[in-house]
């Protein structure tokens, strides 16, 4: 495999990714008003719940790919998939809270706030571990 491609491929999963973690941070901003207006007593804001429960399974899917293009990406560098071990066990733990995400939230139902507080302490950690990854990252590109 070409070097020069492997290295343009690993700074399109690297923009790739860093633009999924400002989407999530979108997603979250808008759960975050969702949460508000519903504490508060104010009228729901309906476009954004539309527009979070629209992204959600999308982001979720694209949040996915990226993690395997990372796996692809250093299999074609390294052939190891445990060549940047602390980066791929970050990736994991992100997929497993998306996919955590995307199931709670098939389960929100009514007003009952346990599935809300999983999925709001869910995301909160989502996008902390999303920091994470993108300094790591960094680490390994630069």
């Amino acid at each position: 495999m070409d070097k020069e491609f492997i290295a343009y491929f690993k700074i399109v999963h690297g923009f790739f990714n860093l633009c999924m973690m400002a989407l999530f941070c979108y997603q979250g901003w808008l759960g975050y008003l969702i949460r508000q207006a519903r504490s508060s007593g104010v009228p729901i804001p309906l476009d954004a719940v539309r527009k979070h429960r629209k992204a959600g399974p999308v982001f979720a899917l694209w949040g996915s790919m990226g993690y395997i293009s990372g796996i692809v990406v250093v299999l074609l560098d390294k052939g190891r998939v445990l060549e940047y071990l602390l980066h791929l066990l970050v990736g994991s733990l992100l997929v497993i809270i998306i996919s955590s995400l995307y199931a709670i939230s098939l389960r929100i139902k009514g007003p009952e706030p346990h599935y809300r507080n999983v999925h709001f302490g869910l995301g909160m950690c989502l996008l902390a571990l999303y920091v994470c990854q993108v300094l790591l990252g960094l680490g390994i590109l630069l």
